[in-house]
């Protein structure tokens, strides 16, 4: 992409450039994965925060998926594939995104009997995504169940397996009882989960109970913004202080009237507040 046709430029701190697409899945120990530890990001290297930004595709056709994915590829690095339009296009669309230069997250967020989740997991284990969701409520049995199967599935094809995320409470919801997170947290690690899909306010006690599990944290949205049906949505600024390690963005962007304008004018808000905080602490 040259410059001419690039919305950030490619030396702007908001641009496309930065670290290589790793080869593997992003997980909490992979240094070219989310950008290092959670929360740590520097501001003067060239668009670090890509890394850690997922583009939820929530829309029910894979031309347009594609559209979308291409015109907003200099701001994520990650798209993710929902019921919809999973649905829509079938598993086609992870060796399509995969060739826009993505790594997939599918999120079904599998909920079923042990057997159906293990068998269903194997076959979207081999289609190269990096992340699939499953439901934690499902318990321990289940969640082993897919785990297995996600590895199996990958060794069959050859390619590295996703790092399955486990979903604690949806973000629809108003509230999460604590006793709960902690049980859905402990099956994950019980199951050799790489992480959990969690809110803003519930990452403090997920980095609590294991400090190593990858966080994702849905309902990102702007400051000013609408929150839709998220009873739980965060501003991407207040995710990152929270120690998220992957922020997956959606309607905010994807409705917008401009795609690419709202997605630079999301980036640039978190970096200029990153620089702001940066100045007040050195007393600047």
């Amino acid at each position: 992409m040259n410059e001419a046709n690039d919305p950030a430029g490619s030396n702007h701190p908001a641009g496309p450039a930065g670290p290589a697409r790793p080869a593997r899945p992003a997980g909490p120990n992979d240094p070219a994965g989310p950008n290092g530890p959670a929360g740590s990001y520097d501001v003067a290297e060239p668009y670090p925060l890509r890394q850690r930004l997922a583009l939820a595709l929530d829309v029910d056709d894979l031309v347009e998926a594609t559209r979308l994915a291409r015109d907003l590829q200099p701001w994520f690095s990650v798209a993710k594939v929902g019921l919809e339009l999973f649905s829509a296009a079938g598993p086609e669309v992870v060796a399509a995104l995969d060739g826009c230069g993505y790594r997939v997250f599918i999120d079904l967020k599998l909920h079923d009997i042990p057997t159906t989740v293990g068998r269903a997991s194997r076959v979207l284990g081999g289609l190269g995504a990096s992340y699939m969701t499953m439901h934690a409520e499902g318990g321990v049995p289940m969640l082993h169940a897919g785990v297995e199967g996600l590895a199996d599935g990958a060794a069959a094809a050859g390619c590295p397996p996703p790092v399955a995320l486990a979903v604690t409470v949806l973000t629809s919801a108003p509230i999460a009882a604590s006793e709960v997170l902690e049980e859905r947290v402990a099956a994950a690690r019980a199951v050799g989960c790489g992480g959990v899909v969690c809110a803003t306010g519930d990452v403090g006690l997920v980095k609590a109970l294991d400090q190593h599990l990858f966080a994702v944290v849905p309902g990102i949205r702007p400051a000013g913004t609408r929150h839709h049906d998220q009873g739980r949505a965060a501003t991407p600024q207040a995710a990152l202080a929270a120690g998220a390690d992957l922020l997956v963005v959606g309607r905010a962007v994807t409705a917008a009237p401009d795609p690419q304008a709202a997605a630079c004018s999301l980036v640039e808000s978190v970096i200029s507040g990153v620089a702001g905080s940066a100045k007040e602490s050195s007393g600047a």
